[in-house]
């Protein structure tokens, strides 16, 4: 699949083929820019989600890895973990509610949501499938699992953060997310889907206001 970041996306309508096309639908919105996604986190109604922080080294381990066994996988770096830190210290400085925080079974997807918010459950809803090159029915699985939680609306006047990678996030919505501590802004719509409204990269937290 050609890797395009494409800015806003709503998936309501969407017949399932079209999120595994090698070209991704185009019909997009206007993303938002970040202070305004800010202003919508605020409000809440929101699904955050965010690819974990840096790691220590890249490449896939999804054949390898063991769930519950952090030796077989790639973890979290220095900086993934600085990373995580501010995350969690920019939340707060801005006020932005956060309800349920779900992540991967992947050690660096805990590890990110606990540094940053101090909780979290665990959902192999977000996990890869055990594959380097995948089929168009991994895909599709991956893709069948994740968009309920993006569709989910969280509590009033919270927002849902799911910490996962790139791969499953790029199977439901055509968009790679990079990079790694990206977070991406969606508005659920329940029955009817949802709307990807834009990303706040790593270093953009810093000068929001």
């Amino acid at each position: 699949m050609q890797r395009r970041t494409l800015l806003a996306l709503t998936l309501s309508a969407l017949p399932p083929h079209l999120a595994l096309a090698a070209d991704p639908p185009t019909d997009i919105a206007a993303p938002e820019p970040p202070a305004r996604l800010l202003e919508a986190l605020r409000r809440g109604g929101h699904v955050i989600y965010l690819r974990h922080a840096p790691t220590e080294r890249e490449g896939a381990d999804q054949v390898s890895a063991v769930m519950g066994q952090c030796t077989t996988q790639r973890v979290l770096g220095e900086e993934g973990w600085q990373q995580a830190r501010a995350l969690g210290a920019a939340f707060q400085r801005l006020g932005i509610p956060v309800g349920e925080v779900v992540s991967s079974q992947y050690c660096r997807a805990w590890q990110t949501a606990d540094l940053a918010f101090g909780r979290h459950r665990q959902d192999a809803a977000l996990n890869f499938e055990p594959a380097e090159d995948y089929s168009a029915a991994q895909r599709a699985a991956m893709r069948d699992r994740l968009r309920p939680l993006l569709s989910a609306a969280p509590p009033a006047g919270r927002n849902t953060v799911l910490v996962g990678h790139d791969d499953p996030f790029e199977a439901a919505t055509g968009i790679y997310p990079e990079p790694m501590g990206v977070a991406w802004v969606v508005r659920p719509g329940g029955a009817e889907g949802f709307t990807l409204l834009g990303q706040i990269r790593p270093g953009d937290w810093a000068g929001l206001r």
